[in-house]
């Protein structure tokens, strides 16, 4: 098979990491430059053309050459990194960090990747820790009437806020309007049952929430289990983790915060200055958590490896082109690494309740 990366130069840093140096060759370039620009053109819009039927020129002179070499070397480089690790015998973990350092047209692309080596991982007997944790008796809880009547209470404040938000012209992120009562709440009958969701009637409207108040609880416990698990897992093994892959942890926790944090209204700046806490405050807060997570990825890992379990291609792909679909402008080797590992882990933890 032919290479299409060449130069590559390998230098060990602390804290088992690697510096990757090397390039891509100007002919791999040249044929991702095309599938970059065939991507950009089916999306594209322009004055006078059907999307994606706009002449490659306009799109050439809208978005900028530096925009097409930049999609090409992503390309490029989340089909050739694993090729590189796998000549090169590099036991890579977590998500590379990426720099390209010079790009060009017909020219060469030189990148420098920094990335952690898999720890050193001694795994106590997972198999007897997850037969003996599946055999323990499982907690089943039952839903109360009261459950159903409290889902149920929650949809009738939402219809009536929502109500009494209109009628006083209030923008939707303020909330200066007279208080709800028990009177603005819609009646409960089989009318509200079809309305709200195409229910029957009320009956079959308290089954429905019923079944799915009981999903959550199994979904619930599954986790649970799961946790349970992975933490008997974790306490008899030994992991030496490169502090990459906790900073990888760490920062993907702030990155969720922060989206839950602007969901709610709220300005992230504005809620620091709530809480009296820096960004870098939050990350020694939450760096026993980020600890743990990383191990618990390490042991996934791991067992994975060790049982040879792989996530099929075709369902990596299909999950691949389902979130680009939605998020264009996601970096595609991340989305990878990220489907990878989510379909990878859900097989490992199959592999683990089977015991």
């Amino acid at each position: 098979m032919k290479k299409h990366y060449k130069d590559i130069k390998l230098n060990s840093l602390p804290e088992r990491e690697l510096e990757i140096i090397g390039s891509i060759t100007a002919e791999k370039m040249a044929v991702m430059r095309e599938k970059a620009l065939a991507k950009i053109k089916a999306e594209f819009e322009a004055p006078g053309f059907r999307k994606g039927n706009a002449p490659d020129s306009i799109i050439i002179q809208k978005v900028g050459e530096m925009r097409l070499l930049e999609e090409a070397a992503e390309m490029a480089l989340s089909e050739e990194y694993p090729n590189i690790l796998d000549e090169h015998k590099i036991d890579a973990i977590g998500r590379p960090e990426i720099n390209v350092t010079k790009i060009g047209v017909g020219s060469d692309m030189e990148f420098k990747i920094k990335t952690a080596l898999y720890p050193e991982v001694k795994l106590a007997d997972y198999k007897k820790i997850a037969k003996k944790e599946n055999n323990k008796e499982k907690k089943v809880e039952n839903v109360t009437e009261k459950e159903v009547d409290d889902v149920i209470k929650n949809i009738q404040e939402n219809i009536a806020h929502q109500k009494v938000h209109s009628e006083s012209g209030a923008p939707d992120h303020m909330h200066n309007h007279r208080k709800i009562t028990d009177e603005d709440l819609p009646e409960v009958n089989d009318e509200f049952a079809k309305m709200i969701g195409g229910f029957k009637d009320v009956a079959d409207m308290r089954q429905k929430v019923k079944e799915n108040i009981s999903a959550e609880k199994d979904l619930k416990e599954k986790d649970l289990g799961r946790t349970k698990i992975l933490e008997a897992i974790m306490e008899t093994s030994t992991i030496d983790l490169p502090k990459i892959l906790v900073d990888g942890e760490t920062e993907k926790m702030l990155a969720q915060f922060k989206d839950d944090i602007s969901r709610s209204g709220i300005a992230f700046p504005d809620y620091l200055k709530q809480i009296k806490k820096s960004e870098d405050d939050l990350k020694v807060d939450w760096k026993d958590t980020a600890t743990k997570r990383a191990k618990s990825q390490i042991i996934l890992n791991t067992i994975a490896k060790d049982e040879g379990i792989v996530a099929k291609e075709d369902e990596v792909k299909k999950e691949m082109e389902n979130i680009l679909s939605q998020h264009k402008d996601a970096d595609r080797f991340r989305v990878r690494m990220y489907v990878e590992t989510f379909l990878t882990n859900e097989l490992v933890f199959q592999f683990l309740e089977s015991q």
